[in-house]
């Protein structure tokens, strides 16, 4: 179980890594066709773009994107609630 609890870890830091990353190369208007840009936009748009469509409510046309940001903050918290479900499975 203890396995389990570390890869959640590593797989929440990653996720939140490849966010980051693509989230600061977006500044820098990359070529979309190179092949990190669209390895980067295959990984994330999955989890950006519905929490991009659920802002446009709320934004009305801002131009700075919170998506990254809410989704890393949405894993974090989606990670650190499956290890304390295995904590408490292991230690009751």
């Amino acid at each position: 179980m203890i396995l389990f609890i570390r890869l959640i870890d590593y797989a929440v830091q990653i996720i939140a890594f490849i966010i980051f990353i693509r989230a600061i190369i977006s500044w820098v208007n990359p070529n979309p066709y190179h092949p990190v840009v669209r390895t980067l936009d295959r990984l994330t748009e999955p989890l950006l773009k519905p929490i991009r469509r659920a802002l446009s409510k709320y934004t009305g046309g801002l131009p700075v994107d919170f998506s990254p940001l809410i989704a890393i903050f949405l894993i974090q918290i989606i990670g650190w609630f499956l290890k304390t479900i295995l904590i408490r499975f292991i230690y009751h």
